[in-house]
C-alpha cells in the first residue's frame, strides 16, 4: 500500500510459528530461533479507515449477535504492519458492563477489503459452559465446521488433529473451552501456513477465531500427480533415521521447578523429504545427500572472567546508553525506569526500559542486564527501524556471508556474555536467514556432560553489516542433571522411532525456494502421529512437551466424572489409580489446596515479581512445608483464620469446616456471621457450634453442602468424593456471583 507513514513499533513474541506437523527436532526448540516479529504502528495511507466502518463489517459476520454494543461502546487501536509483510492491519476491541459483569472484545482486520483475521469475545453469562459442560467435545466440533464455512470461507479446510493443551491447569470457574484447527487444502492436501483456529465454549458459543491469511493472491503449487511413493519415502527415512541424546528442561509453572530429562530426539537435520523428487529438505534447501550430525564444539573449553565484578544501576544505566545510541537528531533516547529484580531464570538482573521518541510517535522495549557480571542478557535493535520511520534510511549492507556473520555473532558473545560461553558450543543447526534485510539468527546451545541441553539457547542476531542485531541469554540454573549411564542405546531409541514414523503430506514455501509464492509438496515427518511427542530416554516411553503423560482416570459409583475432571485439570493429585478411594477421608490441608487450585490460577515461584509468600503465619508452617504457599494464600484470601499458631493440615476436615471455608471463598461471611437471622430445622443442628450456624445455613441453601435425611451432618469426615462435587457446585455460584478469588 502506498504512503505508509510509519509512527512506533512493538517488539512481540511471534505467535503461531509453529510448523503443524514438525517433526520434534524443530518443535522442542523455542521458536526455531527466529527473531522477534516486529509490529510497526501506522500514522496515515492512502485509505482512511474509520471506526464505523470496521463495526458494519463486523456486524456483517455476527448479525445480531452483538445488537446490545453502541457504537460508542468500541474502540480504533492504531492501525499497523509487519515488516515481513506490509499489508495494514486494524484493531477494533469493545467493552461494556451488563448486569454488573463485564463484556469484552477483540477484532482484527487484515488487507484494503478488511477481512477479520482474528477474533476474541467474553461473553457475560457463562454458566452453561462450566464444567459440566452443556455442550460436548463433538458437538462443538461441528459448531466450529459450520462457523467456519458459513462465516470464514472455509470450504477448503479440513480439521487437523489435536496438537497441543496451551493450558495445563483450568480453574473450574472458568468455561469449558474447545480449540479447533483447520488447514486450507489445495488438491486435498493441507497448506502449512494457511490455518485458522476456532474456539468453542461449552455452552457452544464460538468465541474467538484466528485465521492466517496468505501473503500472495497468485500462489502457484506444485503437481500432486508426480509424487514419490509415500511408502518407498517412509522407507528412504527410516534408512537416514539418526537420533541423538538430549537433555531437556520441563518447567512446571505451578511450582516454578525446573527439572531436566533425557530424551531422544531424531537428529535435527532431518526437516522432510520434497515429494516430486525424494530429496532432503533442509534449512538451506533440497539436496540429495542428507547432513550429517554436526559435530559438538565448544566456543571456548576454559571458562572466561566475567565481564565485570558487580555493577552498580548507573553502571547498568551507561551500558544500556552505549548499546541504544542512535546516530539521529531527530529520534532521542530516553530511559524510562531502571529496576533491580530476579528475571524469569532467576538471575538477579537490572532491567533498564527505554523509549526512543520523535515527530510522530514513539517506540521503546528494555534491556536486561547481570547484575553480578555486569553481561547483557536480553537485548534487540531498533534502531534500524526507527530510522527508516523519520526518513532517514540507513546504509544497507547484505553481502556477509554465513560464515562472517557466525565469526561476528562469536565476537559478540565473547565481548558481552564471556562467562557463559564455556557452556555453551557453537551452532549445531543452519542459522535462520531472513532473506529480504540480510540478517542471521544463530542459536547457541547449552552443553551439559557433552549433551545438547534442549530449551537453554544463546541466540545472537547479526545484521547484514555486521552490526549486532539482537542478544539473548536463556540460561537456567539447575542442580540435579540426570546420569546418562541408564539410559537406552540409541539402536534402541532408533526402533521406537521408526515404528512410530508417519509422514504427512503438505504444501509449504521453503525458503530457499528461487519461486516466490510458490508451494512445494513435502512429506513431512510425524512420530507417534504427534508433533510434540519425544522418548523418555531412560524408559523409551513417549511424553508429549506440553501434556505430559496421560492422566489419571479413577472410577467412584457417583462422583467419577467431577473425581477425573479435577485430576485432568491438575487439581487433584492422584497418584495411583487402582489404589485410589474415592470415599476416603480428605485432610484439611489437601482440601485447602484442591479449593485454592480451582479457583484460581496459583504459582510458586518469583516470576511473578513481588507476589511470593515471605510471611510465616502458623509456627508449624514454614516456607519448606509442601503446602506453606497454599496455607499462606488462604490466609490472605480469608479462608482460614491465623486465630491458632499451628495449622493441623493432616487432619481430617468435618463438614462443618468446610461450610465455614465456602462461605468465606463466596464473600459471605459478614452475613453468616449473624447466626441470629438463621433457623437450622436439621435433626443434628444442636451438634452444629453456634458461631457457624449462619455459615452451615447458607452453605446448605446455596447447595454446596446439603443435608441428607434432614440430618447435616456436621462433625462426618468430608471425603475426596464429596469434596469434589461441592467445589464445583461452589465454582458455579462464583462465576454466578461475578467473584472470584483475585492473584495479589
Amino acid at each position: 500500500m502506498a504512503n505508509v507513514k510509519k509512527l512506533g513499533m512493538i517488539v512481540t513474541s511471534t505467535v503461531l510459528s509453529f510448523g503443524m506437523f514438525s517433526s520434534i527436532a524443530n518443535a522442542s526448540t523455542t521458536n526455531n530461533g527466529q527473531p522477534e516479529k516486529v509490529r510497526i504502528q501506522v500514522a496515515s495511507t492512502d485509505n482512511v479507515i474509520s471506526k464505523e466502518q470496521l463495526v458494519q463489517k463486523f456486524r456483517e459476520m455476527f448479525p445480531n449477535q452483538f445488537d446490545f454494543l453502541k457504537i460508542s461502546d468500541f474502540q480504533m487501536n492504531s492501525s499497523h504492519i509487519y515488516p515481513e509483510d506490509e499489508t495494514v492491519r486494524h484493531d477494533l476491541y469493545f467493552t461494556k458492563m451488563i448486569d454488573g459483569k463485564r463484556v469484552y472484545g477483540n477484532i482484527g482486520f487484515v488487507g484494503e477489503d478488511l477481512d477479520i483475521e482474528y477474533f476474541s469475545y467474553q461473553p457475560p453469562n457463562v454458566k452453561d459452559a462450566l464444567f459440566p459442560a452443556k455442550v460436548s467435545k463433538e458437538e462443538a466440533k461441528k459448531i466450529a465446521e459450520d462457523f467456519m464455512k458459513k462465516f470464514l470461507d472455509g470450504k477448503d479446510y479440513q480439521l487437523e488433529t489435536d496438537i497441543y493443551n496451551y493450558y495445563p491447569q483450568q480453574i473450574l470457574t472458568e468455561p469449558i473451552r474447545y480449540s479447533f484447527t483447520f488447514s486450507r487444502t489445495k488438491n486435498q492436501v493441507s497448506i502449512a501456513d494457511q490455518r485458522m483456529d476456532v474456539s468453542v465454549l461449552g455452552n457452544g458459543e464460538v468465541v474467538s477465531f484466528y485465521k492466517m491469511f496468505s501473503q500472495s493472491k497468485n500462489s502457484t503449487f506444485a503437481d500432486v500427480t508426480h509424487l514419490k511413493d509415500k511408502n518407498d519415502m517412509v522407507k528412504q527415512v527410516k534408512a537416514n533415521l539418526s537420533v541423538e541424546l538430549n537433555y531437556q528442561i520441563n518447567y512446571d509453572y505451578q511450582t516454578g521447578d525446573r527439572s531436566a530429562e533425557l530424551i531422544y530426539r531424531p537428529t535435527a537435520k532431518l526437516q522432510g523429504i520434497e515429494a516430486a523428487t525424494g530429496k532432503w529438505m533442509t534449512a538451506d534447501g533440497y539436496t540429495t545427500d542428507l547432513p550429517g550430525k554436526t559435530k559438538i564444539e565448544a566456543i571456548t573449553e576454559k571458562p572466561l572472567p566475567v565481564k565485570q565484578d558487580g555493577i552498580t544501576v548507573e553502571e547498568a544505566k551507561k551500558i544500556a546508553e552505549k548499546f541504544l545510541a542512535i546516530d539521529s537528531d531527530k529520534v532521542k533516547l530516553k530511559i524510562e525506569s531502571i529496576h533491580e529484580m530476579e528475571n524469569y531464570n532467576g538471575q538477579e538482573v537490572i532491567y533498564v526500559q527505554y523509549m526512543y521518541q520523535h515527530a510522530t510517535g514513539g517506540s521503546g522495549s528494555g534491556i536486561e542486564i547481570n547484575k553480578k557480571t555486569g553481561e547483557v542478557l536480553s537485548y534487540y535493535n531498533m534502531k534500524d527501524h526507527l530510522l527508516t520511520e523519520v526518513g532517514e534510511d540507513p546504509e544497507k549492507n547484505n553481502a556477509l556471508s554465513k560464515q562472517e556473520a557466525l565469526k561476528q555473532a562469536v565476537k559478540y558473545v565473547k565481548e558481552w556474555i564471556p562467562s557463559y560461553l564455556h557452556m555453551y558450543a557453537l551452532p549445531v543447526d543452519e542459522p535462520y536467514f531472513d532473506d529480504r534485510l540480510g540478517t542471521y539468527q544463530f542459536a547457541f546451545p547449552r552443553i551439559m556432560n557433552g549433551i545438547i541441553v534442549t530449551g537453554d539457547q544463546i541466540h545472537v542476531g547479526v545484521a547484514g553489516d555486521g552490526s549486532l542485531n539482537s542478544l539473548n541469554v536463556n540460561y537456567q540454573e539447575m542442580e540435579n542433571w540426570p546420569s546418562s549411564d541408564n539410559v537406552i542405546s540409541e539402536q534402541e531409541a532408533k526402533k521406537i522411532l521408526e515404528e512410530a514414523l508417519t509422514l504427512k503430506l503438505t504444501y509449504m514455501k521453503h525458503a530457499k525456494n528461487e519461486k516466490e509464492n510458490h508451494y512445494d509438496l513435502v512429506y513431512l515427518p510425524v512420530f507417534n502421529d504427534d508433533p510434540f511427542s519425544y522418548v523418555n530416554a531412560n524408559t523409551g516411553e513417549w511424553n508429549n512437551l506440553f501434556n505430559g503423560k496421560d492422566s489419571i482416570t479413577v472410577t467412584h459409583p457417583s462422583a467419577e466424572e467431577e473425581l477425573n475432571y479435577l485430576i485432568n485439570a491438575k487439581v487433584l493429585d492422584v497418584k495411583d489409580a487402582n489404589t485410589f478411594n474415592g470415599d476416603a477421608s480428605i485432610s484439611r490441608g489437601e482440601a485447602l489446596n484442591v479449593l485454592i487450585k480451582s479457583l484460581t490460577y496459583f504459582y510458586h515461584g518469583s516470576y511473578f515479581y513481588g507476589q511470593e509468600n515471605t510471611n510465616q503465619t502458623f509456627e508449624n508452617i514454614d516456607a519448606k512445608h509442601p503446602l506453606y504457599q497454599e496455607i499462606e494464600r488462604a490466609v490472605e484470601t480469608g479462608i482460614i483464620k491465623a486465630d491458632s499458631k499451628d495449622f493441623d493440615a493432616d487432619a481430617p476436615i468435618t463438614r462443618e469446616e468446610l461450610s465455614v471455608w465456602m462461605i468465606r471463598v463466596m464473600g459471605l461471611e459478614k452475613a453468616a456471621k449473624d447466626s441470629s437471622i438463621f433457623s437450622l430445622g436439621f435433626e443434628d443442628a444442636d451438634k452444629i457450634k453456634s458461631a457457624n450456624v449462619g455459615y452451615v445455613a447458607m452453605a446448605n441453601s446455596m447447595g454446596l453442602l446439603q443435608e441428607e435425611q434432614n440430618r447435616f451432618n456436621p462433625e462426618r469426615e468430608v471425603t475426596y468424593a464429596e469434596l469434589a462435587v461441592s467445589t464445583i457446585r461452589l465454582a458455579h455460584a462464583i462465576a454466578e456471583s461475578g467473584r472470584g478469588i483475585q492473584y495479589y
